[in-house]
């Protein structure tokens, strides 16, 4: 089990839902960072992805070490959690 998940979304991003409610099917907790209302943390999400695309969802494992998944990408996804 992942240690923590955290997802940086918008308010306009469709595949940022489908992310959220994949992880809750699967019964993981998640915190969001809804970039829209806390455009402060843009920097952070763009220094841990490479991207400005959301959403970015960063997975912190159970000894620190961390993957950064880019977009609704579940091949990448799945494992990271598992």
């Amino acid at each position: 089990m992942p240690k923590n998940i955290t997802i940086f979304t918008t308010n306009t991003c469709a595949y940022c839902g489908m992310v959220k409610k994949w992880l809750g099917a699967k019964g993981y907790e998640y915190e969001e960072v809804n970039l829209d209302s806390s455009p402060d943390r843009q920097k952070e999400a763009l220094e841990l992805s490479g991207a400005l695309t959301v959403p970015v969802t960063v997975v912190t494992k159970q000894d620190d070490s961390r993957e950064v998944v880019v977009g609704y990408n579940l091949a990448k996804l799945a494992p990271a959690v598992s």
